[in-house]
């Protein structure tokens, strides 16, 4: 979806961005993005580094009686 945006649809989206925030709230916006997803990524990377030890241990195998 996004790759057929190229240079002009950037611009024009940047434009309406610009006349439906202004210009005082859109570096608020971006920080508030920015934010966001440095939160979402440092979450999942706490994900992951949780499961990778729990799957690098061996399965200790129960004995049958």
């Amino acid at each position: 979806m996004l790759q057929n945006i190229g240079i002009p649809g950037l611009i024009l989206i940047l434009v309406i961005a610009l006349i439906i925030f202004g210009p005082s709230k859109l570096p608020e916006l971006g920080r508030a993005v920015g934010s966001t997803l440095k939160e979402f990524k440092k979450s999942t990377r706490d994900l992951v580094s949780d499961e990778e030890p729990a799957k690098a241990q061996p399965k200790k195998e129960e004995k049958a009686i």
